[in-house]
């Protein structure tokens, strides 16, 4: 896969200069950003009044953090898109609009830049979400472009990590582990699935799963409680029995550790039926949902015959 950067000037974005640089990512954007004052050109976007909860939300991609060599460019917009979309899904909202600011060195590769942006715009127009600023500065070396997202909710349906109590169940959707074979880019944000999820009343907490559910689940636990996941129950996707054979892991741990996976992860009422709740879903959608087990309070004695003993996993973690 090429590489963003290049020795050649004449290939490279400081051939153009920061203006001309301005100019060609309109270009390159076209419709997915709309004229100044609502798009690029002026000092900040204007957005029309709304009665909705404002939602946002802001993720970087980073050269050698969240991609390298073998990540093509179109690659690289979909994960920075995408991964502000599952914040924006994991909430329950809509994305409403974005902002992309660079980071990156002179030798970026022109065409590598020109392929990353007509990726944003196709990933903007697909989900109508325009770009509507954004901010260039260089750096000596390497690429790091920060997306804001907008979005908004009613504020009534709005979810967050807090709402569980004891005896509420646990669900996720789709399946979790293998993230770096390829989903870490590739993945579909899960908007529509977060948004009917927040307009449910038995749904009391969301978020999505970036870190690791051996994690993530610790954001959406009760105080004084303790998730109780079935080993059984854990969706372990097909590409975990490629990476676990790679690194000679247990397949749960990749599943539990790997993060990126950008599923939902949800708790519902314990007094409602999760069978019901399943049987709404797929008359929604075709993806999988998974009960995982419940959360007990920490002093219960109740156990699951195959429970997972979540102290011997990890997640990811920055500065670790």
């Amino acid at each position: 896969m090429p590489s963003p950067f290049t020795r050649r000037r004449s290939q490279s974005v400081s051939s153009l200069g920061e203006i001309r640089l301005i100019t060609e990512i309109q270009r390159w954007l076209g419709n997915a950003t709309p004229l100044a004052p609502a798009g690029i050109g002026d000092d900040c976007a204007t957005l029309s009044g709304s009665p909705l909860h404002q939602l946002i939300t802001v993720d970087p991609v980073i050269y050698g953090e969240h991609f390298d060599d073998s990540v093509p460019a179109k690659g690289v917009a979909a994960k920075l898109f995408h991964r502000n979309l599952s914040d924006i899904a994991a909430m329950g909202g809509r994305p409403r609009a974005a902002l992309v600011a660079l980071a990156l060195s002179a030798s970026v590769k022109t065409d590598w830049l020109r392929e990353f942006y007509r990726s944003l715009a196709t990933i903007a127009r697909r989900h109508h979400v325009p770009i509507v600023g954004g901010d260039i500065a260089s750096q000596p070396a390497g690429f790091n472009a920060t997306m804001t997202v907008i979005g908004e909710a009613p504020e009534s349906a709005v979810r967050t990590r807090q709402g569980a109590q004891p005896g509420d169940w646990i669900f996720v959707t789709g399946s979790l582990g293998g993230s770096r074979l390829g989903w870490h880019y590739k993945f579909a944000p899960r908007l529509n699935e977060g948004h009917w999820l927040a307009s449910r009343a038995e749904v009391r907490s969301l978020m999505d799963v970036s870190d690791g559910l051996a994690k993530d689940i610790r954001a959406l636990t009760p105080r004084s409680c303790r998730p109780c996941l079935r080993r059984s129950s854990i969706p372990i996707s097909r590409s975990v029995q490629a990476a676990a054979k790679k690194s000679g892991r247990d397949p749960l741990e990749h599943a539990l550790t790997d993060g990126e996976d950008y599923e939902l992860l949800f708790t519902v009422n314990g007094s409602a039926d999760p069978a019901a709740l399943r049987t709404a879903w797929h008359n929604h959608f075709k993806l999988r949902l998974t009960c995982l087990g419940r959360f007990e309070k920490s002093s219960s004695l109740a156990r699951f015959e195959d429970e997972i003993d979540l102290t011997a996993y990890h997640g990811f973690e920055h500065l670790r």
